[in-house]
């Protein structure tokens, strides 16, 4: 079992993953997607990472906090994308994002 002073950073690493991925989903089905291109391939890359970085806590890798500290600059870069957006998805990915790059650089650092 994952340490304890992972399950934070594990719990907000998941919901931005959903966050993302519900992102990605909506941005495809906008008027304009090409105009959403930079946002969906960043909540592509946000989703993955945070998938990995819970994967890498609840196996205890010896590489976690780096794994973390990645996390929280393309969480970072995604909520700066994401906040560009008026719609409603992109500003909760953004918010969801934004936490998710706390948790993380609090847990590697």
């Amino acid at each position: 079992m994952y340490t304890q002073s992972y399950k934070e950073c594990i719990q907000a690493c998941i919901e931005c993953m959903e966050a993302c991925n519900v992102c990605y989903d909506a941005c495809l089905g906008e008027e304009d997607v090409q105009m959403m291109a930079d946002c969906i391939r960043s909540d592509r890359e946000c989703a993955d990472i945070c998938a990995f970085a819970a994967k890498s806590m609840q196996s205890n890798s010896p590489f976690a906090r780096q794994i973390c500290t990645l996390c929280a600059d393309i969480c970072e870069a995604c909520g700066n994308e994401c906040k560009k957006h008026d719609h409603s998805h992109c500003q909760r990915c953004a918010e969801a994002c934004f936490k998710c790059a706390e948790e993380c650089r609090k847990m590697a650092a």
